[in-house]
């Protein structure tokens, strides 16, 4: 018989008759915690040094990672304390990017970050710089379906 989870975030479910339900508790605990309001320190395909004060942080596992990490780019590495556990991001999701201070989209199946937008410097007539910061703002509120494409 397949595992019991819910069909988001693959949380585990309990089972009639299943012993030790505490430990499928727990499990379930865990997750929750690590995706509710998440926030992420970075995003990198190297496993940090990590210690038991870090219990409940997370990192976007990018690029080609190894170890841990093999095979999970674009996953959320959570650091539980002993081991990693792994969120696997669906369409739309959000994520507060500390080390950035920006919010990251999980969006086409990757992640996508707000670019950087340079106040415009020019004169007060129309110019291509501003053109460029509006066309820039307009396609990342398009991204996100603020706005329509």
């Amino acid at each position: 018989m397949a595992a019991l989870e819910t069909g988001r975030h693959r949380l585990p479910l309990l089972a009639v008759s299943q012993a030790q339900k505490e430990i499928t508790h727990n499990e379930a605990l865990v997750m929750i915690d690590a995706l509710l309001h998440m926030a992420v320190e970075a995003a990198s395909s190297a496993i940090p040094a990590v210690t038991d004060n870090d219990i409940g942080k997370s990192w976007i596992i990018n690029g080609t990672p190894s170890g841990a990490w093999a095979s999970k780019a674009g996953q959320i590495a959570c650091w539980i304390g002993g081991s990693w556990r792994f969120v696997v991001p669906h369409e739309g999701m959000r994520v507060w990017n500390k080390s950035t201070r920006r919010q990251s989209h999980f969006i086409s199946g990757q992640w996508t970050t707000a670019p950087s937008i340079p106040n415009p410097t020019g004169g007060t007539a129309v110019d291509s710089e501003a053109r460029a910061a509006l066309v820039a703002i307009l396609q990342y509120f398009r991204l996100l379906g603020i706005l329509a494409t």
